[in-house]
């Protein structure tokens, strides 16, 4: 199993910056896609990016030219860089693992204020 853990979340004004970060543990070589998605109260969960092995990413249309994927594989982390926050991408994010298993992480908040 995979096991992980974020960090990083917290308050910013809009058009501020923040960056995420998850850390993988277990049976990491399972791995292949990680990703960030997020959820808003009242939201249904959303992909925000995700990153395969070989460095592949694609990004949700909302957050495209603001927010960056990147991923360590020697170190097992991934970590978003979210830049020019607004209030909209205000909800908790999760991170995922998908290889062997589909593993999530507990979450972050991240909040936004106008």
């Amino acid at each position: 199993q995979v096991q992980l853990v974020e960090s990083g979340g917290g308050s910013v004004q809009a058009g501020g910056s923040l960056r995420l970060s998850c850390e993988a543990s277990g049976t990491i070589f399972s791995i292949n896609t990680m990703a960030w998605y997020r959820q808003a109260p009242g939201e249904q969960r959303e992909l925000v990016a995700r990153i395969t092995r070989g460095g592949s990413t694609d990004y949700a249309d909302s957050v495209k030219g603001r927010f960056t994927i990147s991923r360590d594989n020697a170190k097992n982390t991934i970590t978003l860089q979210m830049n020019s926050l607004k209030p909209e991408d205000t909800a908790v994010y999760y991170c995922n693992a998908v290889g062997n298993s589909n593993s999530w992480g507990r979450g972050t908040q991240v909040t936004v204020s106008s």
